[in-house]
């Protein structure tokens, strides 16, 4: 399993033969405990890094640090107990009773394989956590497994305040656990009945991420931990076929500005229904020459024991120190191959149909509730892994060892618990009324500022493609392109923090990963979309987090589409789609900020708003093209306070712009119509999710208010016009509140037509020019005069 020659392989035995024979104590331990069996190579492992711990000073002798290792034992066998329980069950039975046909789940749910081989993972990172004396953060990509996680969370009492009072250690409050478990329960206000989910969310004590996307926590990794802080990633076999790019880990890990990363793939050889390609390839050989091919340093351990999991956290982190140490000392170059946990297990290892098709959600053959067959496997199996509650109760206070080593909960650890403020916010550079620049430039003017006062916040920019062309050259030239091997003359650097790969989801992983620092993400508008998996598991879980009353505390993170649709024609139809800020509309406003600068100034005053804010995502469709300056200072400011403002005002006409070349269109048909003696008022609309219906109570706190709503869009106006630079369908849906019916409201925007044109070709093609607009406008108000 590990690679070792059959000489090695007989050497360790002998090893662990002498160590049992002469350290009792190790002996038992070894003997193992339900279904963990400790093999001769974890124990050689564990007895050296007893020996270090000692030596260390952290433990006066072998035996207090078994301790834990024995600890780790029991507490493993009753979270694996009671994950069969919470996927079958409605009822536990602390006395070890077998359960009668009356205490099953008549649709048991859940992904049992996958949760029972993550509980010795998750209870080897916290016993290492107790072991070294220090609270690591923990991520988990599949955030299925949930299940294993909350009933370890349950068993050691590491829980949130409405967890806590829920799921106590009793009959009682276990038994409210596994009927919470998949229950389907919604409170009168449509809201979850029960702190406990499908995946990982709010309420998972310590969580970060849902992990319904499998491959994004692979992306994240390298980026969360600052200098000294130390993160366990838990990653999915299933994930690595699913999302390319974390191959790239070594090519961004600097120990200048990345904390101590130990990545850890559940190895358990299947998809759903089949085997991952990771399997078909040949297994764990085959990946482990992967690795060492990406620069990772494979290091293969037993998935199936706890114990392997805590001795593999320790080395993985001591390997990575080591090479920390040596670059530092010169001796060392970049990239560091960074030790990367291989756990081999069985899909549902401990637990009737370990290794089946059928173990990564219910094994059993039927419902127990109604099949006796399956009813005495799962008491079987269960019987297997039975501990009496008194012995968890004792395993569960030896691992309780916070407040001794003066150290925050799991729960509490630092990257979920960060708090990230601007400590400087510099003025903008505005321009004036009239001067014509590019928008993009002015992003990239105040994103030095902001970086530069702030010199404290790690930065990660998010870039798939050309920073030089979206106008960002002064960022480039200061941040520079992270690479191992920088060419001169060029924006590159080794320590860069340009995050640099034609991968979109690569990039915007790379800043949501940075939650204790600044970030900024740009991208071509089209392929933008390409990142909004990645932003809505973001957005849901940042929503669900201020819903539970523990809002997100990191800094807000700007996504810029720009060289958009209607820079784009050159490029022909598929570099012409608005989609990716229709589909975030479709997200909670007071979390997906989505935004249309008309000008510079605005686009100023949207960073600058974004980077005061804290726990959304802000998408801002923003051009590069230069144009000119539409507001000054105050009423960008008012814009973006507001959500909208109004450049004129008229009583016949209200021209809505949502978008920069979308404003110039309605202030020349303003012009004209004024002309012609029709009254004609132009509003910027910036932020289109302001003027929604309000879906929850929440959301309706971020909505414009009601007298400024009345004011920018009086009901009395004869005709209003939207003009937009996305589909005009999917702009009057959110604007509902504002559509004065079918024969006084007219829209315009992408109808999907496109080509090799320049911008006012796109605008003629879909109907959006002015001329077009102007025409349908007079045509409209000649039917209504005459009606």
């Amino acid at each position: 399993m590990n690679g070792y020659s059959i000489e090695d392989s007989h050497r360790i035995q002998q090893r662990a033969a002498q160590y049992r024979q002469h350290y009792p104590r190790f002996a038992h331990w070894a003997k193992g405990r339900g279904v963990i069996e400790h093999a001769d190579v974890t124990q050689v492992r564990v007895f050296d890094l007893c020996q270090e711990l000692v030596c260390a000073g952290r433990y006066n002798s072998l035996d207090d640090a078994l301790t834990i290792f024995e600890a780790t034992d029991t507490l493993t066998n009753a979270a694996m107990w009671l994950v069969a329980h919470m996927t079958y069950a409605s009822r536990v039975d602390l006395s070890g009773q077998p359960l009668a046909a009356d205490d099953f789940k008549e649709n048991p749910q859940g992904h049992n394989g996958g949760s029972l081989n993550m509980v010795p993972a998750y209870l080897g990172y916290t016993a290492a956590n107790t072991l070294a004396g220090l609270t690591r953060s923990w991520l988990m990509g599949q955030g299925h497994c949930v299940a294993a996680i909350e009933s370890i969370n349950t068993l050691l009492g590491n829980l949130h305040p409405e967890q806590q009072a829920r799921y106590t250690l009793d009959d009682a409050g276990l038994t409210r656990l596994v009927r919470d478990f998949y229950s389907y329960a919604i409170n009168p206000d449509g809201t979850p009945g029960v702190p406990l989910g499908s995946h990982v969310n709010p309420h998972t004590a310590g969580g970060l991420i849902e992990g319904g996307y499998l491959g994004f926590a692979e992306l994240q990794y390298t980026h969360m931990p600052l200098p000294g802080e130390r993160l366990v990633a838990f990653l999915s076999d299933g994930a690595f076929e699913e999302q390319r790019g974390s191959d790239w880990a070594s090519r961004w890990w600097r120990a200048e500005d990345c904390g101590l990363v130990t990545p850890v793939m559940i190895a358990n050889g299947r998809r759903i229904d089949q085997r991952s390609t990771i399997f078909l390839q040949g297994g764990t050989d085959w990946f482990r020459q992967h690795l060492e091919l990406n620069g990772f340093h494979p290091i293969v351990i037993d998935g199936r024991d706890p114990a392997a999991f805590i001795w593999g956290i320790f080395e993985a982190e001591s390997r990575l120190q080591a090479c920390s140490n040596q670059v530092s000392a010169g001796t060392m170059e970049y990239p560091v191959r960074l030790p990367y946990l291989i756990a081999e297990t069985v899909k549902g290892y401990g637990f009737y149909g370990a290794g089946s098709n059928a173990a990564h959600g219910t094994p059993l053959p039927a419902v127990p509730k109604f099949d006796d067959v399956s009813r005495t496997y799962f008491n079987d199996s269960v019987a297997r892994l039975f501990v009496p509650e008194t012995e968890v109760s004792r395993a569960k206070d030896v691992l309780a060892t916070h407040k001794t080593d003066h150290r925050p909960a799991e729960k509490d650890h630092l990257l979920s618990s960060r708090e990230v403020l601007l400590h400087t916010v510099p003025e903008p550079l505005w321009s004036q009324i009239g001067e014509q620049n590019s928008p993009m430039a002015a992003i990239d003017q105040l994103f030095v500022a902001v970086v530069k006062a702030n010199p404290a916040l790690r930065v990660r920019l998010g870039n798939p493609d050309e920073l030089r062309s979206n106008q960002m050259n002064q960022t480039l030239d200061l941040l520079k392109h992270r690479t191992l091997t920088p060419e001169t003359g060029l924006a590159e650097s080794l320590h860069g923090s340009v995050i640099t790969a034609l991968n979109e989801e690569a990039v915007v992983n790379a800043a949501l990963g940075n939650k204790g620092g600044l970030n900024l993400v740009v991208s071509y508008e089209a392929f933008a979309m390409k990142m909004v998996g990645a932003l809505r598991q973001e957005i849901i879980f940042a929503r669900y987090q201020k819903s539970v009353g523990r809002p997100a505390r990191w800094l807000s993170v700007p996504i810029i589409a720009t060289s958009h649709l209607w820079e784009n024609g050159k490029n022909e139809q598929s570099h012409q789609d608005p989609a990716f800020g229709d589909v975030l509309m479709g997200e909670m406003s007071d979390i997906a900020r989505v935004v249309y600068p008309p000008d510079s100034n605005s686009a100023l005053a949207c960073l600058n708003a974004c980077y005061q804010t804290q726990g959304q995502v802000w998408a801002m469709t923003i051009p590069k093209g230069r144009l000119p300056a539409a507001l000054e200072s105050r009423q960008a400011e008012k814009l973006v306070m507001d959500g909208a403002i109004a450049l004129s005002e008229g009583n016949d006409v209200q021209l809505i712009a949502v978008g920069a070349y979308q404003r110039q269109v309605c202030e020349a048909v303003a012009e004209d119509l004024d002309e012609q003696g029709i009254s004609c008022g132009v509003v910027c609309l910036l932020e289109p999710g302001r003027f929604r219906d309000p879906r929850d109570g929440v959301e309706a706190e971020h909505q414009a208010s009601g007298q400024n709503r009345a004011a920018l869009f009086p009901s009395d106006v004869k005709l209003r016009v939207f003009v937009c630079h996305m589909r005009p369908e999917s702009l009057l849906g959110v604007c509902r509140p504002l559509d004065l019916g079918r024969d006084r409201t007219l829209a315009f925007g992408y109808t999907n037509h496109g080509g090799t044109l320049d911008t006012a070709g796109l605008l003629l093609a879909n109907g959006s020019d002015p001329q077009s607009v102007r025409q349908a406008i007079v045509s409209r108000l000649g039917k209504l005069d005459s009606a």
